[in-house]
This record gives structure tokens, sequence and C-alpha cells, in this order.
């Protein structure tokens, strides 16, 4: 191999070390924990990329100003003498708008420049090249004066030119995981609004019930008084556990008819209701959380015959068959018309439905006028 051969070679040995180096700066970058730590570690990343002083990385908000601009290469004291960071006017808003790179060797001279704020280092030379995927523009990085004193080259151009392409993806991927940390967020809001609509102000309701009837019927004895305050008890123990995230800890123990046992001891029955329990002594077929979540959607269902059924009796059915898990509360009670009351449904109906979807199942309920009402939440079984 002649020396001329040898050295036509080394530019495309060069090429791919500076590939990986960009992709493994690139994939530091992608780790930071938010959107704002990966835009700090890509400009950071860049100027090392190019030895260049200083590099920014600047965000448009859509109207002509800049979201986010994270520097590197200024001290902390530097950044805090400025009177205030850029606001995407100048070459900053040219690269911005024309979304094509740029290199000047003094940026004074170009007639877009606006001069800098005041306390601002000086900076001469510029490199600034979009970071976009298609017509989407992420951002924009800036780079001012090589360690060197060299203006930057064609090379340093296609290196961050690569760097930006790169950058994108980096950029698109921590903004869709935030997106979806702020989707699951709000999952988790309305999860926990229906568990505690279903559960703990299911309970204080009917707590607040029987205090009603005990002060309209004179009953407010020592003794009735004091299953008052249990039930209270009960209540702040179950937001204790609910906070605590203690309540499903021994659900992998208990049998299915304790579990719907202990949930119809919470909820408050007039004395001339009877609710009856028919129930397996079997372990539950679910993850505890969905367990969970079908007593809360039973629950629902039971205080909702207690408040408005005017029933004399109450029946909670449990079977497994086909595959199917099937709770049914059915109740002797006025009745309705189940097409009236589906389509201008309440809360509680509705969190059942939402409830039995999320979990793959279905809602069926059957009433007329009359004749009592029949609910039966079915959920397929996941066999763990």
């Amino acid at each position: 191999m002649t020396n001329d051969n040898y050295n036509r070679k080394e530019p495309t040995l060069l090429t791919v070390h500076q590939l990986n180096e960009i992709a493994s700066a690139v994939m530091y970058a992608a780790e930071a924990g938010n959107v704002e730590q990966v835009l700090e570690r890509i400009a950071e990343v860049s100027r090392n990329l190019v030895k260049a002083r200083y590099a920014a990385l600047g965000v448009p908000d859509g109207e002509g100003g800049l979201k986010f601009f994270k520097t590197t290469g200024m001290t902390e004291e530097e950044v805090s003498r400025l009177d205030h960071l850029p606001r995407g006017h100048g070459l900053i808003g040219a690269i911005m708008e024309e979304r094509q790179p740029l290199r000047l060797e003094h940026m004074a001279d170009d007639a877009r420049s606006v001069g800098f704020c005041a306390h601002h280092p000086h900076m001469d030379s510029l490199l600034g090249v979009p970071i976009q995927i298609g017509q989407q523009l992420f951002g924009t990085l800036y780079l001012c004066d090589r360690e060197d004193g060299q203006p930057f080259t064609q090379e340093d151009q296609w290196l961050v030119e690569t760097m930006a392409g790169y950058a994108a993806l980096a950029i698109a991927g921590s903004q869709l995981s935030e997106q979806q940390s702020r989707l699951q967020l709000l999952e988790e809001r309305e999860r926990i609004g229906m568990e505690l609509h279903d559960g703990v102000i299911q309970s204080l309701y009917a707590i607040g019930m029987h205090l009603d009837l005990m002060r309209l019927g004179g009953q407010a004895t020592s003794d009735n008084l004091g299953q008052v305050m249990q039930s209270l008890n009960n209540v702040i123990e179950d937001i204790r556990r609910y906070i605590l995230n203690l309540h499903r800890g021994d659900h992998y123990q208990r049998t299915i008819y304790e579990r719907l046992e202990d949930m119809l001891a919470r909820v408050f029955r007039p004395q001339d209701l009877t609710i009856h329990l028919d129930a397996p002594h079997d372990k539950p077929l679910f993850t505890p959380a969905t367990f969970e979540a079908i007593c809360q959607m039973a629950n629902e269902a039971i205080s909702n015959a207690v408040r408005h059924s005017k029933a004399e009796n109450i029946t909670v059915i449990t079977r497994q068959e086909n595959n199917l898990f099937r709770i049914t509360i059915a109740d002797d009670g006025q009745g309705f018309d189940v097409n009236q009351v589906v389509n201008h449904s309440g809360l509680g109906l509705r969190n059942i439905q939402q409830r039995a979807a999320l979990h793959g199942g279905s809602v069926e309920i059957t009433s007329s006028p009359g004749r009592g009402t029949q609910l039966t939440i079915i959920i397929p079984v996941r066999i763990l």
C-alpha cells in the first residue's frame, strides 16, 4: 500500500470515528431525565464536538420567540449578569425562519446581526444549524468561536448538521416521553377520582344518611353514636391504607366471600333492608388491583340500590363460568326505565361502566318500573 492510498483512506476512517462519537454523544443526551436536560446535554456535546468556546440550543415557542434557550461555555456568574437571554431576533431568528445552516467568520459583518445585550461575553464567529425532521423544527444549535481561534470550517458544519439530525430524534423522543407521562398522570388522577368516589365518598355518604335518620327519628343514643364513630374510624383507616397503598397487601390471602363480606359490612343499610351475599369461598383469579376495581364497582352499584331502589332485599351473587367472572346486584325495589337512566346516567353508573371497560369487561342492566333492578358486571378472568 502506497502512502497516497493510505492518505486517501484516512478521511473515511476519521468519518467513521466521528459518526461513532456523534452517536455516543446523542445517546448520552437522550438519557437525561427531561426535555430541558436533553437540550442542555445536546448543546454541551455539540460544543465539545467542534471544540467551540460557546454553544446554545434554542427551541421556538411557535410565536416567533424562544420557549427554551440552553447555554454552555459561560459560567453561572456570566449568565446571571446578562440583561436577558436571547429572544429569537437577529441571526437566531434568521436561522429559525430560513431553516438553513449559517456559518459566519464575523457575526458583526452580517446585516441581520443586532448585537448583544449588556454584559454579554464577546463572541465573533458563528455556526448555526437548525434541528429538524422534515418540516418539524425542534430547535436550533448555535456555536460561537472555536477554541483555537480559527473560523468554523465546512467539516465543522457537516459534523454539527449530522449531530442536529440525531438530536432531532432525541428531542422528539424526550417530548413524546413527557407527553406520555402527562397522559399517565391524567389517567391516574381519573382512576384515583373513581376509587375515591366509589369507595371512600360512598362510605361517607352512608354515614351521613345514618346520622340524618338518627336526627329525624330522635335515636341519637350513645350506642348509635358509637356505631357511627366506628364507621368513621373505618373510613379513616381506608384512607390511610389507600394513601400508603397497604389496602391490597392481604388480598392474595382472602377469599371472594371474605372480600365482599368486608365491603358489605361498610355499607349503610336502613333497618327494613336486608342484603344477601352468595359468593364462593375461593380466592379471586385476578390481580389485587383488578379485584379491588371489581369490589369498587359492586360497592357503587349497591350504594345506588340502597339510596334509590326503595327495596327490602338486595342480593349480591358472584359466579365464574366460561372464563368470565360475573357479579350481580339484584333488588326487589321500584325499578326504573332502563333507556332513560342509561342515556342520562350520573357519575356513579359512568364510573362502573368505565371501570369495567378498563378491565376488558362490560355492564348489563335490566329493570322496569315496579319490577326491581338487576345489574351485572362481567369481567374476563385472567389466570394468575
